[in-house]
């Protein structure tokens, strides 16, 4: 058991949730002044991207996301379970964990800015499918998993692109919710989702936020096996640094391996 990496993906969607739930309230809550001093909707999205995706890059390039691999998503996670890059009860641990720390997050966030974070225009960061439907909801979460997965195997497997793996996952995440938010509200994360919801009690089409990303992501990890092959995956990290030492099965050119506990049993 590696309990330090199990803590360090949770307190990593805690920070990820008390910033969407932060920024979420300076963008779109009426009682602060940025809707009021910018009332294009479309401009505070823009914002709200930005700032999500610095805060991706971030965590991505903290230490201890460095450390842990900084997945923060249960379906990132169970993708590397799929590709054999971590054992079926480390991976469990790492989804728990996130679960819990998504919860934590949103949970923090309240104890500041309660009234701000259950009003209306917020209601704790939910996602829910927009105005166009379910099925354009899950279109999205699909379509945006699947290509967010991509680029992180075909970046963080090529030693060339792999310091570059961060600011490619910060800029997605900035066009999607730029893009995407009025159809899905942006989630590709079971955490993220069930964090808002454990608080807004919203539940709305639920099944599509754990279904889809995992399908997405299923998806693009079974075209990078087949053309690429499965010595082509390399680690189980976001942005591998040899300079961090590496709790998966690791491949990545001078990776040291940090305990043999994460190698046992890997899904092949």
């Amino acid at each position: 058991m590696n309990w330090p990496l199990y803590l360090f993906e949770g307190a990593e969607l805690a920070l990820f949730m008390i910033s969407a739930c932060v920024f979420t309230v300076l963008l779109f809550d009426p009682s602060f002044p940025v809707p009021r001093q910018i009332p294009n909707a479309v401009l505070r999205r823009l914002l709200m991207g930005i700032a999500m995706g610095i805060t991706a890059i971030l965590i991505i390039q903290s230490p201890i996301g460095k450390r842990s691999g900084a997945h923060f998503n249960p379906a990132i996670t169970l993708t590397y379970l799929r590709l054999g890059k971590i054992a079926s009860p480390d991976a469990i641990f790492y989804v728990v964990s996130q679960f819990i720390g998504g919860i934590l997050g949103v949970a923090l966030t309240a104890l500041f800015l309660s009234r701000s974070l259950a009003g209306p225009s917020v209601l704790y960061a939910e996602t829910v499918p927009g105005k166009y439907g379910t099925g354009a909801a899950f279109a999205a979460e699909a379509f945006m998993a699947a290509l967010l997965m991509g680029v992180v195997l075909w970046t963080s497997n090529r030693p060339s692109l792999s310091a570059c793996t961060s600011y490619f996952v910060g800029i997605l995440i900035t066009f999607y919710i730029l893009l995407f938010a009025p159809v899905s509200g942006f989630s590709i994360n079971p955490a993220r989702t069930t964090a808002s919801a454990v608080f807004s009690h919203v539940w709305t089409a639920i099944w599509l936020y754990f279904s889809a990303p995992l399908l997405g992501m299923f998806f693009s990890a079974e075209i990078y096996l087949r053309s690429q092959g499965k010595d082509r995956v390399l680690c189980a990290k976001l942005q591998p640094d040899p300079r961090y030492e590496c709790p998966f099965l690791c491949n990545y050119p001078g990776h040291r391996r940090r305990t043999p506990a994460l190698l046992k049993n890997p899904v092949t």
